[in-house]
């Protein structure tokens, strides 16, 4: 078993703490995504998972161990950065045989684990390179090769397709979930790019200020989040929120050219909500003028256009099909209320 087990887990740096008592299990074998915005703790926790950083209280487990106060290379653990920390001079071969030479593993077993992980990675036809001769992807295979070779019982990615241009990311994302299908291996992977982490995880771990908002499958999350924060970071474009008053169990907004029925009871103490709905579940018509179009985004298949209410709240909107609007255009929309989401506009907690 190789599962990862936080308990309590917490980080301070002097009398700032950074990561607020956080407590996680990641089963075995189970591809795992840390994400949210920049300085949510996302690579703090990961790096405290590797013993690069210690962990001030609270425990740390890998599968059976209690791994808290274990030196890194103790741990069972490979990392994989952003930047590929490939050494110019060496050969790919080299390069990912390198840690096992320096632990004077037999270079007969380094040559077969080196091959072995190039089969993978279908890196065999560049293992005379060196890395100046390689693409950004490929050098990225490399730092992944290199931790394949070593045997981990954990992979720990680190961003690790930030410094690749959009189609290199796509091909990339695709290269990482074959290698967990394949290895089978219990990876945790961090990004703040929730595409990525919808596309790969088995599980996302939302964090914000060192705090755990709600853990899930992907689509879980989507469908269900727990509060605004959650609704607002997954998903692309974001969920659209307005601020709407109560009158007698319906919501009334401006852009809305009737009250519309709340779709749950609404706690009698609440005066205002806050009404959450994605884009492509907003429809469009042109028959009235409650929100003007200040720009479109014309992707193709899809397009998203983004909409200002007359109270200055803004709104994107997915359309499809042939006839879309445009820039300039004054167009009214609809909302089906079972699409809805209300969240408290204190808390931001989920109403349910």
């Amino acid at each position: 078993m190789t599962g990862v087990t936080l308990q309590n887990a917490i980080k301070r740096y002097g009398q700032t703490q950074v990561i607020h008592g956080i407590d996680l299990e990641i089963e075995d074998g189970e591809f795992c995504v840390f994400v949210g915005p920049s300085g949510c703790g996302k690579s703090t926790l990961l790096r405290m998972i590797a013993g690069l950083e210690e962990t001030t209280e609270g425990s740390i487990s890998i599968g059976t161990r209690d791994v808290t106060r274990l030196d890194p290379a103790k741990r069972g653990v490979a990392m994989v950065f952003q930047t590929y920390a490939l050494y110019p001079h060496m050969t790919v071969a080299e390069n990912m045989g390198f840690g096992l030479r320096m632990n004077g593993v037999p270079k007969a077993e380094i040559e077969e684990k080196v091959q072995t992980a190039s089969d993978i990675l279908k890196l065999g036809d560049y293992l005379k390179r060196k890395p100046k001769a390689l693409s950004g992807g490929q050098r990225q295979r490399v730092a992944i090769g290199r931790a394949i070779v070593r045997g981990p019982e954990v992979f720990l990615f680190d961003e690790p397709l930030s410094n690749l241009d959009a189609e290199l990311r796509v091909e990339m994302r695709v290269e990482i979930s074959r290698l967990h299908s394949e290895i089978g291996a219990t990876m945790i992977y961090v990004t703040h790019d929730q595409v990525e982490a919808m596309t790969m995880a088995d599980k996302i771990v939302v964090l914000r200020d060192g705090r755990v908002e709600q853990v899930g499958a992907p689509l879980e999350l989507y469908r269900n989040p727990d509060n605004r924060f959650v609704a607002g970071f997954i998903g692309s474009p974001s969920m659209n929120f307005l601020d709407c008053k109560i009158n007698d169990g319906h919501l009334v907004h401006p852009v809305l050219s009737s009250p519309l029925k709340a779709p749950i009871e609404i706690p009698s103490h609440l005066s205002t909500v806050t009404m959450g709905i994605r884009p492509e579940h907003i429809e469009l018509n042109a028959q009235e003028d409650t929100l003007q179009v200040e720009l479109t985004e014309a992707l193709g298949g899809v397009s998203y256009s983004h909409l200002i209410a007359p109270n200055g709240e803004k709104l994107i909107v997915e359309e499809r099909g042939d006839i879309r609007s445009t820039e300039g255009d004054s167009v009214g929309m609809t909302v089906p209320s079972e699409r809805v989401y209300l969240f408290d506009p204190q808390s931001g907690l989920r109403l349910r």
